[in-house]
């Protein structure tokens, strides 16, 4: 077995649990290097950009940004992934074999020894050719089937504008940007705020129909025309219909892979 340093990352927004898989982590795996530890899912996503660890221990259901999308990110960058969750889910345990792995929480030492195991093999197997092919069509099938049914989705925005309150039908909606102590609500047919936070605007919003582009921007995906650099080398992207260019961090640019 090599005893070369292996880069790890870990996302996990329960502090006790967080604690744990970082004590476990260091007895099970002694050559994993956790370059990042975070405590939310955007945290992760910048942390995988800036470090492209070769393998992630993800909560699959944290606040905001989930760790679906962020393994997303770390297949692009060719990594492996483990998933933490508190549901013993048939849809997870279907992942078991491939690039995807799952511990469910608490987690037991028997049980993270022998996902460090499949993870060391998967990484020798692969080594000098993609850890993560295949990751995203798993990543879309466990997504698929771990959304809830009748899952309540946010049909209609209540947004203030000026004097008065609009309503916008969230088919009309281009985009949700954060802007202080308000989210700006931009539509087709006009624009108004919110107080509700980006983070929990998400979890309302349908994943294939918006994506999250940047800290402080979701997007409507079927609104997108296109995604360009500029001459200082950043991102954005341009809307049909619409002259506003939005950013898009890099920590989010996986999304754009193949498009």
């Amino acid at each position: 077995m090599s005893a070369a340093r292996i880069t790890g990352l870990l996302a996990e927004d329960e502090a006790p649990q967080r604690r744990a898989l970082i004590e476990q982590l260091g007895r099970a795996w002694p050559e994993l290097e956790l370059v990042a530890v975070c405590e939310d899912g955007l945290q992760a996503l910048e942390a995988v950009q800036a470090w492209r660890p070769q393998v992630a221990f993800l909560d699959i259901r944290m606040p905001g940004v989930g760790g679906l999308d962020v393994a997303r990110a770390v297949a692009a960058h060719g990594g492996l992934v483990a998933f933490t969750t508190a549901y013993d889910d048939y849809a997870v345990r279907a992942f078991e074999a491939g690039a995807v792995d799952y511990l469910l929480k608490p987690v037991q030492p028997a049980r993270l020894e022998q996902a460090v195991e499949r993870l060391r093999m998967r990484l020798d197997e692969r080594r000098g050719g993609d850890p993560g092919a295949g990751l995203q069509a798993l990543i879309d099938g466990l997504e698929s089937r771990l959304r809830p049914r009748g899952e309540r989705l946010i049909r209609w925005i209540s947004a203030s504008a000026g004097d008065s309150v609009r309503m916008f039908g969230i088919e009309d909606v281009l985009f949700f940007q954060a802007q202080e102590k308000y989210v700006r609500v931009v539509a087709t047919d006009g624009e108004g705020v919110i107080r509700t936070p980006l983070k929990e605007l998400l979890a309302g919003l349908d994943p294939d129909e918006f994506w999250q582009v940047h800290r402080g921007t979701v997007v409507r995906v079927q609104a997108i025309d296109r995604v360009s650099k500029n001459e200082l080398g950043r991102h954005g992207l341009s809307l049909k219909g619409h002259s506003e260019r939005l950013p898009v961090s890099a920590a989010f640019l996986h999304r754009f892979r193949g498009m």
